[in-house]
């Protein structure tokens, strides 16, 4: 599928190295300001070329809406939108039109469709995660709206991780360095390992934490389309995420439940838990708890060393990678993660009003 969500919908299309990235969004509440300089700050973070830690592609990643917006606010109908492809180097992939690349989607999508477009990854180069981080934006300005926030940050690079939960880091931090760390001394030691590692031709995983705070008790459906559900389909269609556990997550497995249950408390008639190893999630329904999670993202595939593999007729050979890659995907994930989770929780506000009279 190429569409997200249930009252709130993404449509994404578009192409690494084709002509441009777009989507269309449906079920944007009307009247909503639609705030350029905030949606294009959103951008401007999951854009190439950031840092020397990232890939040094330069995209200006301008979004243009075509339908959807008039005098600056939503009208309640499609919003489709458009970022222009500017600098694409697609001749860097003419050794790859006969190979697979090991661990990419060439050859799962050549099973699939019976061809593909090699130039860059095509439909499955992380590029797509452009139309992700336009309608995340768009959520995220309605969500201000009823006092939700969605951040997130990088809490783990190759074995370097921080040790506290999101509650022991300052936000204001995030921004301030190239891995989008909230601790300093820790991004400094992450910044300069993916250094290392890229000057060597490879590259390291890592893992994000994402926090969604002011959620209201009530988001959910009961068996299926669980919150935590969605969250995870949301975070495991991102482009090298492996793994998606939240609340107290695999930690769990190794408690008593003694341990690791939350007590109900009532302040000023509001029923709070005294601690939250849910995660803001039970039942498959929000509690009113701030909601965190982690996502795990392996390392890219591509490395700059030579590679063993096979052409597609399956004769063994040797892969010459060229182009521009990270080294680490991690600090610009880290909006795409923000943008996934936005979706979800809006469309699960919007899902929740249709269960009232």
């Amino acid at each position: 599928m190429n569409t997200i969500g249930n009252l709130f919908t993404l449509t994404s299309f578009g192409e690494s190295h084709g002509p441009a990235i777009g989507g269309v969004v449906d079920g944007m509440p009307a009247g909503i300001p639609v705030d350029m300089e905030f949606i294009q700050q959103e951008l401007d973070r999951r854009r190439p070329g950031q840092s020397s830690i990232v890939t040094p592609r330069k995209e200006s990643d301008r979004v243009e809406f075509l339908s959807g917006v008039f005098e600056g606010k939503t009208t309640g109908t499609p919003i489709g939108f458009v970022v222009w492809n500017e600098n694409q180097h697609s001749s860097d992939y003419d050794n790859l039109r006969d190979l697979y690349r090991p661990s990419h989607a060439d050859y799962t999508y050549q099973c699939k469709y019976g061809c593909r477009d090699h130039r860059g990854g095509g439909r499955s180069s992380a590029r797509e995660t452009i139309a992700r981080c336009v309608a995340g934006a768009l959520a995220k300005l309605v969500l201000r709206y009823l006092g939700i926030e969605v951040w997130a940050y990088t809490s783990q690079v190759g074995e370097l991780s921080l040790p506290g939960d999101y509650r022991s880091y300052d936000r204001a931090e995030i921004e301030k360095n190239a891995v989008r760390c909230p601790d300093a001394e820790m991004a400094r030691q992450m910044e300069a390992y993916i250094a290392r590692v890229k000057s060597e031709g490879d590259t390291v995983g890592g893992v994000i934490t994402g926090v969604i705070s002011g959620v209201p008790a009530g988001l959910g459906e009961p068996v299926f389309n669980k919150l935590h559900a969605a969250l995870g389909s949301a975070m495991l269609g991102i482009n090298a995420v492996k793994g998606f556990e939240y609340g107290m997550g695999f930690a769990g497995a190794r408690c008593r439940g003694s341990q690791v249950n939350d007590v109900f408390e009532s302040h000023d008639g509001r029923i709070t838990t005294r601690t939250n190893y849910s995660g803001g999630i039970q039942g498959g329904i929000s509690n009113g708890e701030d909601i965190y999670f982690r996502v795990a993202f392996k390392p890219v595939a591509t490395l700059l060393r030579d590679i063993e593999t096979v052409d597609t007729q399956g004769n063994p050979v040797v892969l010459k990678a060229k182009g521009r890659h990270d080294p680490c995907v991690l600090p610009r994930a880290v909006p795409v993660v923000e943008a996934m989770a936005a979706m979800v929780i809006l469309d699960y506000y919007l899902l929740a009003q249709s269960h009232k009279l």
